[in-house]
């Protein structure tokens, strides 16, 4: 069961990582009851390229964590 939930982070991951756009688009209607304008909320390159940063970051730690359980 560990396996399936540390390949879902990975997939997480990947995405975040890839397309940090569909993460964005996910969370946008989570949005709607704390901000006026969640269209205006788009955040800039730099935020995508922050985004790309914590994502290789947290894949590095699903790797380890699955190396880790599978020795």
């Amino acid at each position: 069961m560990i396996y399936v939930l540390l390949c879902l982070f990975a997939v997480m991951g990947l995405i975040q990582v890839i397309k940090p756009q569909l993460l964005w688009k996910a969370n946008r209607p989570l949005q709607r009851p704390f901000v006026r304008d969640y269209d205006a909320t788009e955040p800039t390159k730099a935020g995508y390229t922050m985004t790309r940063i914590v994502g290789v970051i947290f894949l590095g730690m699903v790797a380890f964590m699955i190396i880790t359980h599978a020795t």
